[in-house]
């Protein structure tokens, strides 16, 4: 007999078998959709839907979620939306451990997903429900519509003026956060919490002075009201959000079949670890996230900058050195002598020393347990995956820890190589790496770094004017004598055979 599919006719059958079933009522008997929540990748459906379907399992309340799957220009169809659609809404999250056997459990907390490219009144009409309490977000860095320094909204952006224009649909994650607002108070509904997910230092706060922008730059008929709305009845706490989750694979699939007798077309797999951190301002009610593990703490700044330093920042070292190095996956790129030595010694000398450690968190033994993270061979995360976006992940995980050694008078060798070795990945083309074997590394700065390096006379120049002009270091980075030459040397090297391998070892002898 065929496997059955994960859908709520087949949960009795399943509830018999090793796969264990959501512990809440089903659709159309689930909890009322008080989430909505922008970004329906793999991410938030192995951990926030996680959190929120365990939270559930000790208080029950409307915390059903109404996933919005956003990007610009889908229309067609969406694979994770349609498929979650012909399994009654739900999925597997399988869990990988190193030590153990495959683990699984299915949340069934969602309601049917939404396209924000083809639904975007229904997305409006979510946020603005009066039933809605939450809107959270998982759309990435590029997801904010951040200006080149980072920090601001980009008013020059064809989509932002578009959604400012108003004569359309909203087309960015701003827009529809905006327009929903303004629906909410047209229809007098209940305070908000704006909930941002990302990896974006102080998401909280950017994510308030991003949205506060927005609604400054329209006519002021619209603004002067929702500006006093936003002000008393919209919260934007911040948060960290830790565990590894990579792209699904027919792997994932077929390992959910053979192990749990059931035929899932949209799992998610995901490490054991878990973490959230978050800052307890929720102006209407709340999942009861504690009672799932989640830690609410008055001060989530030393956590964030913890984990975007170290375990972001790391995970793009080794994306680079490892797609280099010709390694595929991200356990292969640790497990290599020279990089696995190399994003060590920056974990420990060049990241660390730049950051103030929460009082619970243990600084070396954290590191330990993040090179033993990335070494899980279960996942089968790609280098490609992880180093794709780099010059919106580098401003965040980067840049900070550089500053900040340069200002004491170090220059991080190994972040250094970090730099030359993403300008070799991004602009080097078919000769930087083999990408039939490897996979695509996508970029929105591709063309333009690659117009700028084409300019140059050979890697060192390039790299001296990518770093100047590319815009993913500050200024003053940028205009650091000693590190510049370091990232140009280091260019030089990687632009010959091999060159990796000398760059390794010459960036651990330069520093350590």
């Amino acid at each position: 007999m065929a496997d059955p599919r994960t859908s709520g006719s087949a949960l009795p059958r399943l509830a018999r078998s090793r796969l264990p079933v959501p512990g809440v009522k089903r659709p159309p008997h689930a909890p009322d959709a008080g989430i909505v929540h922008l970004g329906l990748g793999n991410f938030h459906r192995a951990h926030q839907a996680v959190y929120t379907a365990d939270a559930l399992r000790h208080t029950e309340g409307p915390w059903g979620i109404r996933g919005v799957a956003t990007g610009r220009g889908r229309r067609g169809a969406h694979p994770v939306i349609e498929g979650m659609s012909q399994q009654d809404e739900l999925y597997t999250v399988l869990t990988l451990g190193q030590d153990s056997g495959p683990a699984a459990q299915v949340p069934g907390v969602h309601h049917r997903g939404l396209v924000a490219a083809r639904q975007a009144p229904d997305v409006v009409a979510a946020i603005g429900s009066d039933t809605t309490r939450i809107v959270s977000l998982t759309v990435t860095e590029k997801g904010y519509s951040l200006a080149g320094d980072g920090s601001s909204l980009d008013l020059d952006d064809p989509a932002v003026r578009a959604d400012l224009d108003g004569r359309g649909d909203p087309v960015t994650a701003i827009g529809f956060l905006v327009r929903g607002l303004q629906r909410r108070l047209r229809g007098h509904a209940s305070p908000l919490t704006l909930l941002s997910c990302d990896n974006l230092l102080g998401n909280g706060e950017r994510l308030r002075a991003l949205v506060g922008e927005f609604i400054g730059a329209l006519p002021a008929p619209e603004r002067d009201d929702l500006q006093a709305y936003f002000t008393t009845s919209v919260s934007t706490p911040s948060t960290m959000v830790d565990r590894i989750a990579p792209a699904t694979t027919d792997e994932h699939r077929a390992l959910v079949a053979r192990c749990f007798g059931v035929h899932d077309t949209v799992p998610v797999a995901a490490e054991p670890y878990r973490l959230w951190v978050l800052e307890d301002d929720f102006r209407a009610s709340r999942p009861a996230w504690e009672q799932a593990g989640a830690v609410f703490t008055a001060d989530v700044a030393p956590y964030e900058l913890m984990k975007l330093r170290l375990l972001n920042g790391a995970h793009s070292l080794l994306a680079y050195f490892g797609l280099l190095r010709g390694l595929p996956r991200m356990d292969q790129a640790v497990a290599d002598g020279p990089v696995g030595a190399a994003v060590r010694a920056a974990m420990t000398e060049e990241i660390l020393p730049t950051l103030t450690v929460p009082d619970d968190v243990e600084g070396p033994a954290y590191v330990e347990e993040l090179l033993r993270r990335f070494a899980n061979p279960a996942l089968g995360h790609r280098t490609a995956q992880v180093g794709s976006d780099g010059s919106l992940k580098i401003p965040v995980r980067w840049a900070g820890a550089i500053e900040e050694n340069l200002r004491a008078g170090r220059v991080p060798p190994v972040l250094a190589l970090g730099v030359a070795a993403y300008i070799r990945v991004v602009t080097g083309g078919p000769d930087a790496f083999d990408e039939a074997a490897l996979g695509v590394v996508t970029d929105p700065a591709t063309a333009r770094l690659r117009k700028l390096a084409a300019r140059a006379g050979g890697p060192a120049q390039a790299a001296r004017i990518l770093v100047d002009a590319g815009g993913f270091l500050p200024e003053h980075v940028a205009a650091h004598g000693e590190f510049t030459s370091l990232v140009a040397e280091y260019a030089t090297a990687l632009g010959t055979p091999r060159g990796i391998d000398a760059a390794l070892s010459g960036a651990l002898r330069t520093g350590h």
